[in-house]
């Protein structure tokens, strides 16, 4: 680590800030740091390097992590980011696949390892370019990946419409379903989420459960949606929806 190097450092919290100043204040060689407190603003600034350094956070403001990444992706696809976070959600694992460019070094560390064990994997991704994987993360790429759990696209659209409390007359409006279709796609949901209304079914009660509100309760525990994405996907829908209030 002879050569000084830049590294672009997208955090909004202080004091994770802070931290990993003070890991990269013990290189060898320190590289220059450029902070920015959330996705957009790092965006601006990892856009000026031909092949720019990164250490994100996942969630952050204006544009989260993954968003942020994409972006930069698309413009430097060299760009090696090591992605840091409290978080081994299935919903970011499940969006980073599909957004990494081939052969792109990247690495994915969680926040609650030792500090040795956090400067390494930046260390291992940033200068010897060699991807580095949390073994935490690694298990949940393991049942993002196995097509009999892995949620499609259009399932996890059925998630975030059931998780934002929409009816089926609403969601197929949006996404220009018949009443069957949505049906479809929720009957495939609770399929992957390993729900069976029958097991839930009794001949003195009916429906023991309701089959939605179990979705978003196993989706919550999976890691598939999470508070802080789905006041995102909250903005998204209220955007839509004054439309089509509007229109109709």
């Amino acid at each position: 680590m002879s050569e000084q190097l830049t590294i672009v450092i997208a955090e909004d919290n202080l004091k994770d800030f802070e931290f990993l100043e003070l890991i990269f204040a013990g290189w060898e060689t320190p590289p220059v740091v450029e902070r920015a407190n959330n996705g957009a603003a790092a965006l601006e600034l990892a856009v000026k390097y031909e092949n720019p350094l990164v250490v994100s956070d996942i969630q952050m403001p204006e544009m989260n992590g993954i968003e942020f990444a994409r972006a930069l992706w698309d413009k430097r696809p060299t760009t090696r980011i090591v992605f840091w976070s409290q978080f081994k959600d299935e919903m970011y694992v499940r969006s980073l696949a599909k957004i990494v460019p081939p052969e792109t070094v990247y690495g994915y560390i969680l926040k609650s390892n030792t500090r040795e064990k956090i400067a390494s994997a930046i260390e291992t991704v940033l200068c010897d370019e060699q991807c580095w994987i949390d073994p935490e993360v690694r298990k949940v790429q393991g049942v993002t990946g196995h097509s009999q759990t892995a949620l499609s696209d259009i399932e996890f659209e059925a998630l975030v419409d059931i998780s934002l409390g929409l009816t089926d007359n609403l969601i197929a409006q949006r996404r220009y379903l018949s009443r069957r279709g949505v049906q479809s796609r929720l009957n495939s949901l609770y399929c992957k989420l390993g729900i069976d209304q029958e097991q839930y079914h009794t001949e003195k009660y009916g429906d023991a459960l309701n089959l939605r509100n179990r979705a978003v309760a196993v989706a919550l525990r999976r890691g598939l949606i999470n508070a802080f994405e789905l006041e995102n996907e909250e903005e998204v829908f209220q955007e839509w929806f004054q439309k089509f209030m509007r229109s109709h």
